[in-house]
């Protein structure tokens, strides 16, 4: 989920990016359209928890964190899993200041890695299958907003302590089942040169340098668990499957955005002057650009191709921002839904409670129900309950 804010022609340069391969000249179906996929994975389905998604402590906890009644709802309709990406420096002791030096970015902090472990137990125990994330890892984030001391795909000193978190996450949960929690190593990788430009040009991971990085760091988890489960995101930001890693014990997770025109409209850290995002439609054009059905299962053509290779596939994060239309986000996000399932892969929407979620998301296109206090978009809800 990209949050920094950038100009127009850097979105339109990252969206052709996601979209890289992707034919864009009809909205005709397949003429041969894929067997459904025999996923290795559970068809998990549920929600992103954002309690450790800033780099920065929040200011009023008790507002913004996960409740237990949030983690009951979701498994009393029927959902099963979790993901809880996380932003390093939340869970670290340093001099917050000023910027963060390499010499601390494994400075724990005990008080917070316990706030961590009360969020999986309580996921736990309303049977919710736990994906822990490193939504910012040292020298990476598809996010600016934090300033990076080095530059994970470069500095030999980041991949080692990116290492050592997954090592102290391994060594802290070696005792939990698999079948509870899995750990998905680093959300959205994308080359960025300069990890403090939140303009800077985003492209593909070298292919060597993510399969280093995910065997290095393999390596070290099993060490300490040898059957939990690993998952990494997608390339070029989570769209692209990562053919280098096909032949690892090693899931891969992809994303449900395409395309940004939909899922990011008037979105502020996407577009420069949210006045000039182009109305969506489903389906129909934008921008000048065909999209459809048909866009949608080229785009995850190369997924449903890899689930057959015998890769465990899982859509990480999916959603719509609340400016969208909602008429519009649920045309789109039911033909992506339906292709997912139709090939056994499960989804999580980012998130539960917020401008992308089920609750309290703020639109103002729509009629919300009365939810325990809490605004519920029924609809939306109805159409995640179908899939």
């Amino acid at each position: 989920m990209e949050t920094n804010k950038m100009g127009r022609r850097v979105f339109i340069r990252n969206t052709s990016l996601a979209a890289a391969a992707i034919s864009l000249s009809g909205t005709k179906a397949l003429s041969s359209p894929l067997p459904a996929a025999k996923n290795k994975l559970p068809r998990w389905k549920g929600f992103n928890l954002l309690d450790f998604f800033s780099p920065q402590p929040h200011r009023d906890p008790s507002s913004s964190g996960t409740t237990e009644d949030d983690l009951k709802w979701m498994a009393d309709w029927g959902f099963d899993f979790v993901r809880i990406p996380m932003a390093y420096p939340r869970y670290l002791s340093f001099d917050r200041t000023r910027d963060i030096r390499k010499d601390e970015v494994c400075n724990f902090n005990p008080a917070v890695l316990e706030e961590v472990d009360r969020l999986i137990t309580m996921a736990n125990k309303y049977n919710l299958h736990v994906s822990l994330n490193l939504h910012r890892g040292p020298g990476y984030c598809i996010n600016a907003g934090f300033h990076e001391p080095f530059n994970l795909w470069k500095d030999a000193d980041a991949q080692e302590a990116f290492y050592n978190h997954w090592a102290m996450w391994a060594e802290r949960y070696k005792g939990i089942s698999e079948k509870k929690l899995s750990f998905d190593l680093l959300n959205e990788p994308a080359y960025i040169e300069d990890m403090n430009d939140q303009y800077a040009q985003k492209g593909p991971v070298p292919g060597e340098i993510y399969r280093k990085i995910a065997m290095e760091t393999s390596k070290v988890i099993w060490k300490y668990n040898k059957d939990r489960l690993i998952v990494a995101d997608g390339n070029s930001g989570g769209s692209n499957v990562i053919p280098e890693l096909a032949d690892l014990n090693i899931a891969q997770s992809c994303r449900a955005y395409y395309p940004h025109y939909v899922s990011h409209y008037q979105a502020s850290w996407v577009w420069k002057d949210p006045s000039k995002a182009p109305m969506p439609v489903w389906p129909g054009g934008i921008d000048g650009k065909q999209f459809g059905r048909a866009q949608l299962e080229e785009f995850y053509k190369p997924w449903i191709e890899l689930v057959n290779k015998g890769v465990g596939v899982h859509c990480g994060e999916g959603g719509c921002y609340n400016k969208t239309p909602h008429p519009v986000f649920l045309a789109w996000f039911e033909d992506i839904l339906d292709i997912l399932t139709s090939n056994n892969i499960g989804y999580a929407l980012w998130n539960f409670r917020g401008d992308f979620g089920i609750l309290d998301s703020r639109r103002t296109d729509i009629e919300y129900a009365d939810w325990h206090g809490h605004k519920l978009d029924s609809r939306l809800l109805e159409l995640l309950k179908k899939y």
